[in-house]
């Protein structure tokens, strides 16, 4: 009888130790390490995604998606198929909308309104700074545009009562979003 007894406790032991082995190899194959995105790898989906602005090298693609409840500015990256972190561009509270990108996706503009009221910004995603193009502007603005270069962001305003074309220069003296290996001119020649 003690022999049958302890046939029977190896064997609840084995099997209790092989459940709770299974139970953690499941839990170890279904997580990781490394901190998963929450967004899905692929483009489309069952995601509302609007307002794309496709870089001038075709290899970046801007968005506004709601694909984290609201809608939010993107970067995705056509060449490598993978969004992209924009640090500081989608804050609480803070709606972004109307992107365009530079040549090689270095400068994005899009509308923010960051405090309580639509502005330009600027974000440079070298650097990852932003600035606001338009602070203390006092007319409604839309839809602003990004030269390939970076220099000039072209823009609608309702300055004078109607929707009129705007344009800001950025001057000389900024990094141009130039393909690599372009030479650059001096301003003035």
């Amino acid at each position: 009888m003690i022999k049958y007894y302890s046939l029977i406790k190896r064997y609840f032991d084995w099997l209790l130790r092989w459940s709770i082995g299974i139970t953690l190899l499941s839990l170890v194959t279904s997580c990781s390490l490394t901190s998963r995105s929450s967004n899905p790898i692929t483009l489309n989906g069952r995601y509302n995604n609007q307002q794309p602005a496709l870089s001038g090298d075709g290899n970046w693609l801007a968005l506004v998606s709601d694909r984290t409840r609201t809608p939010q500015l993107i970067l995705y990256n056509l060449t490598e198929q993978r969004f992209v972190d924009l640090p500081q561009v989608n804050l609480d509270n803070v709606v972004a909308e109307s992107p365009s990108l530079s040549r090689t996706g270095r400068y994005l503009v899009y509308i923010s309104s960051l405090e309580g009221r639509p502005d330009i910004i600027l974000y440079d995603r070298i650097t990852e700074q932003m600035e606001i193009l338009t602070q203390g502007y006092r007319s409604w603005i839309r839809r602003p545009k990004i030269s390939a270069d970076g220099r000039y962001i072209v823009f609608e305003t309702s300055r004078r009562g109607q929707w009129d074309i705007e344009v800001i220069d950025r001057g000389p003296a900024i990094e141009l979003d130039i393909l690599n290996g372009t030479p650059v001119k001096p301003p003035g020649q």
